[in-house]
């Protein structure tokens, strides 16, 4: 057993859903991620997203936007996340995905960049641009590695190829919640209430079922775990704190555990 899919069963003995938390790698600056990842862990996060700032995003919305381009700017690499996770490694036991679109693994090396990413102790990779009709090489290199594989779904995926990337997808489905990118919502509509129902239906437990886009309250968790969420995908409205708090990292990480705190309290059923 893995140990992202350790985590979730743990969790699902303690009637928990998990606190999935995003956070990009370099914002404010390469130094200070670690810091900022403990503040999230020391609040609760259950799993940790590291993400690897890339110059052309295709999903990410205006705060993470900002973020990656923060970073780019402080000159962060794909190395540094990789850096990141082994330190965060280090401290925790705390299973560390990184997300990262297909371009900087392919200019790094497919099978180099997998091989470091295991090294590091990374348990787990989204790739948000490989589709899995494309994804046989990089799924066989993965499997080798014991590193899971985790795909996507959305609110367009139809039943049968949902079933096809449930196959295809190890440690937890990551499901789109919304249409559009990613983003803070002060309200979360009630369609994506009807589509974890919906997914989980489908699903039937073959996999953990974790939910992202727009989730940014204690009461979007609830709704979202009483529908049927093993996890909870919270990225921009931690990074809005990183991005409010720039020069003031202490103050970033209170803050970043506080709103963990609230998050992963609404997690438990």
């Amino acid at each position: 057993m893995s140990t992202i899919s350790k985590t979730f069963a743990e969790l699902r003995a303690k009637d928990e859903a998990a606190l999935i938390a995003y956070i990009t790698v370099g914002d404010p600056n390469r130094k200070n991620t670690p810091r900022l990842v403990s503040a999230l862990i020391e609040g609760g996060a259950d799993l940790i997203e590291l993400g690897i700032p890339f110059s052309d995003p295709i999903a990410d919305g205006p705060t993470i936007q900002a973020a990656v381009q923060r970073s780019l700017m402080n000159g962060a690499k794909p190395v540094d996340a990789l850096e990141v996770a082994r330190v965060v490694k280090e401290k925790y036991d705390t299973p560390v995905v990184l997300m990262t679109y297909f371009n900087p693994i392919f200019r790094f090396g497919l099978s180099k960049f997998l091989s470091a990413a295991k090294r590091s102790g990374v348990s787990g990779m989204i790739v948000p641009d490989l589709p899995v009709e494309e994804s046989a090489d990089y799924k066989k290199h993965c499997v080798e590695l014991s590193l899971d594989t985790i795909f996507l779904a959305s609110p367009s995926t139809d039943p049968r190829r949902l079933k096809e990337i449930a196959s295809q997808t190890s440690g937890y489905l990551y499901l789109i919640s919304l249409y559009g990118v990613t983003g803070i919502r002060t309200i979360l509509p009630n369609s994506a209430i009807e589509l974890v129902k919906d997914y989980s239906t489908v699903l039937m437990d073959t996999i953990p079922l974790a939910v992202g886009f727009g989730i940014s309250r204690p009461a979007h968790v609830r709704d979202l775990v009483r529908a049927g969420a093993d996890g909870v995908i919270v990225g921009s409205a931690f990074v809005k704190i990183v991005g409010e708090n720039g020069r003031n990292v202490g103050q970033a990480s209170a803050r970043l555990s506080r709103l963990a705190r609230s998050l992963k309290k609404a997690s438990k059923t």
